[in-house]
Order: structure tokens, then sequence, then C-alpha cells
């Protein structure tokens, strides 16, 4: 099992990761053009009123001294202020977390058995046809960038199927499976971009596990197959996929700024964009902030689930 000191040099690792975003973050938007003061008030503000704002929000001080100020009150659940909209940023970053991650949700519904599904299959029957036709399909649906693929369904089961809403934005007061529905559409072009990479590294997993010796012996032990494959094939096969999955949760709760803005759902990366337009910093920091956040979790979480599955990965990551 993991120790107490893997656990501790992990979690050390992680807070200095995310310590280090931050500091990327908050610098990154110091570089951007655009005076604070002047952004908020205007472009024919009066300058000793653009001054005297500045001096109130900090935006005068050094550079060091308005990271701290901001990285305090980051840490505190403060993102401070909007520019653009004069209102606190904090509130609007977690609605726009909670559409991602409703969208993210159904992704996954739809992928987990897709992906893996298929994955499965073709590696129990590697080398016949019902195996080059997933890997095939796979590659084929991989290579179209989501955007494309949006696009096209939209087109076709949007407007001239009408199967689905063309809006991934469901109505104020819409139930649990009325905004499911609404984001079906929008799932789809992600489902159909990473299942057939989620299959192929669950298929490569199927064959290494079943040339195994631990396979061998469990079949020459006399166990039923049922059970050498849920006990000894799966749970190895899969440790590869489940970190790749991990990664790909991160990217879909914050990376989907293309789609979001396809079916009008303002998520985190709709967030982010509008913000960069705006030249909203503190809305942008704060956005991109919690995308490096949910990355760096979501990759700790799935080397996690890893060393807890693969006790080789536990050897290896000790201390």
């Amino acid at each position: 099992m993991l120790t107490g000191r893997t656990v501790l040099v992990r979690a050390a690792s992680l807070l200095l990761t995310l310590w280090l975003v931050s500091m990327l973050v908050f610098f990154a938007g110091q570089v951007l053009p655009g005076d604070v003061g002047r952004l908020m008030l205007g472009p024919f503000a009066d300058a000793e009123a653009v001054a005297a704002l500045n001096r109130q929000l900090g935006a005068d001080q050094p550079v060091l001294v308005q990271y701290w100020h901001w990285f305090s009150s980051v840490l505190s659940g403060d993102f401070g202020t909007s520019l653009s909209l004069r209102l606190p940023v904090a509130p609007f970053v977690l609605e726009s977390l909670k559409r991602s991650a409703a969208l993210a949700g159904i992704i996954l519904v739809f992928l987990l058995p897709l992906g893996i599904g298929a994955g499965i299959v073709a590696g129990l029957n590697q080398g016949r046809f019902i195996d080059r036709l997933i890997v095939l399909a796979g590659v084929s649906f991989g290579i179209v960038p989501d955007f494309v693929s949006g696009l096209l369904l939209l087109i076709v089961f949007g407007l001239w199927l009408n199967w689905f809403p063309i809006t991934g934005a469901a109505p104020d007061g819409a139930g649990l499976w009325v905004s499911g529905y609404y984001l079906i559409l929008p799932a789809l072009p992600l489902v159909l971009n990473l299942a057939g990479y989620i299959a192929r590294m669950t298929r490569a997993g199927v064959i290494e596990a079943l040339a195994a010796d631990y396979t061998r012996t469990a079949v020459l032990k006399g166990l039923e197959r049922r059970e050498i494959l849920i006990r000894h094939v799966l749970r190895n096969a899969l440790t590869p996929t489940i970190a790749v999955l991990a990664t790909q949760t991160g990217y879909m709760l914050g990376g989907l700024v293309v789609i979001e803005a396809l079916f009008g759902i303002q998520g985190l990366g709709n967030l982010v964009l509008n913000a960069a337009k705006a030249r909203d910093f503190p809305m942008l920091e704060a956005g991109v902030l919690v995308m490096a956040t949910i990355f760096v979790l979501s990759a700790a979480a799935g080397d996690l689930v890893n060393a807890l599955l693969d006790p080789r990965q536990r050897r290896r990551v000790s201390p």
C-alpha cells in the first residue's frame, strides 16, 4: 500500500505545482497590455481619476506586492472584482465550472462504456474483423477535430433531423433530465474524438494482460473465463486507461472553449475566452487558474489510482 511518506511527498509536490501555476497565471496577466484604472473608467476618463483608482486597487504597487495580495485573497476564496461587470469574480467562475462539469459528466456517461467496451471487445478478438473495424473507426473519428464534427452534428441532428436542440443551454428552471438532454449533442463531438483513443489504450492493455504470465497461470489453475477476465485481465489492462481518462477529464472540465462557444454553453472555457476579449484581468486570471488547477488535480488523481491498482507503480513512486 501507499506509505505515509509517499503521500506527503506527492501532496507537497502538488502544492508546489499549484503555487508555481498561480505565479505563472498572475505574471502572464501582468504582461498583457492595458491599464486597470483606464479599463474600468473608460478611455476618456481624467488621468487623475485613473491614477486615484489605480492607487485604490493597489495597481500602482510593485508587482510582487500585487501578487501577494492577489494570492492571499485567492486562498480565502476571493478572486477579486471583474473589471467589465464590476461584480465579484468568484460566483461567475463557480457557475461556469458547474456548467462545464455537467457537460463533462454527460461526455463520460457515453465515453466510458463506448471507449472501454470497444477496447475490450477489440482486445479479446485481436486480428479479427471486429478488431480491425474498431481500430479503423477509432482512428477515423480521432483525426477529425471536435469543432468540425460538432458543426456537422449540429447541422445534421440539430437542424435537419431536429432530434436535439441546437444549443447546449437549457431553459431556466429545467430539471436534471432536460438539462442532460440539451447537453447530448455538445457532448457527442468529444465522445467520438476520444472514444477511439480510449479504445486503443484499452485494447493494448487487454492484449498485454492476456499474454502475461499471471493470466496463463490462472488458466492453468482452471479458473472460469469470466473470473480470469475480471480479476486478472481487466484490472491490469485498465490501469493505463485510467491515467488517460484522468487527464482527459481535466480537459473536458476546462478546455472545451470551441465546443462551448459553438453550442452557446457559458462554461469555464467560454468564460476565459470572453474575459480575454474584454481584457478583464481578474476574471481571466481566476478562470485560467481554476482550469490549471483542474488539470493538475486530474493528473494527480490518475497517478493515485494507478498506484492503488498497480503494485509496480507503487514501488516506482515510493521514495
